[in-house]
């Protein structure tokens, strides 16, 4: 190894490394500045955030459930006890909405075009055999 290869080695690293540093400053002198998403604009005082702030603290979690969510107020009531009464009075008498079946009760008696002779005749000329006239 002799001493001019070893500095022109030398040499070739040092002008290198003094590029990248160029190519560094240059890129550094375009580089944007980041100021944030929204613009920083508030009317309010530092002392009127902290109060906010204190405030909002104080109020607890609104999305806690169970044991967390603190007691449970009691509703306030709209309608009066006796009307709440009656309504649950008339609601037991009426009938069920969602029976089928058997469970329905009764089935309304309605009235039919056809009178009751007519019917029987039918049903005995069937009975017997006999064509039905269409």
């Amino acid at each position: 190894m002799t001493l001019s290869s070893s500095s022109s080695r030398h040499s070739s690293k040092f002008l290198s490394a003094a590029a990248l540093a160029l190519a560094a400053a240059a890129g550094a002198a375009h580089a944007e500045t980041y100021e944030g998403v929204h613009p920083l604009t508030t009317a309010e005082s530092r002392a009127d955030v902290a109060a906010g702030a204190v405030v909002a603290a104080r109020i607890g979690n609104p999305y806690a459930t169970g044991v967390d969510a603190g007691p449970m107020h009691p509703p306030v009531a709209q309608n009066s006890r006796d009307a709440v009464r009656a309504e649950a009075v008339a609601a037991a008498r009426a009938p069920d909405p969602y029976a089928e079946g058997a469970s329905s009760g009764t089935a309304p008696i309605v009235a039919g075009a056809v009178d009751r002779a007519t019917v029987r005749a039918e049903a005995y000329a069937a009975a017997r055999g006999n064509a039905l006239p269409l």
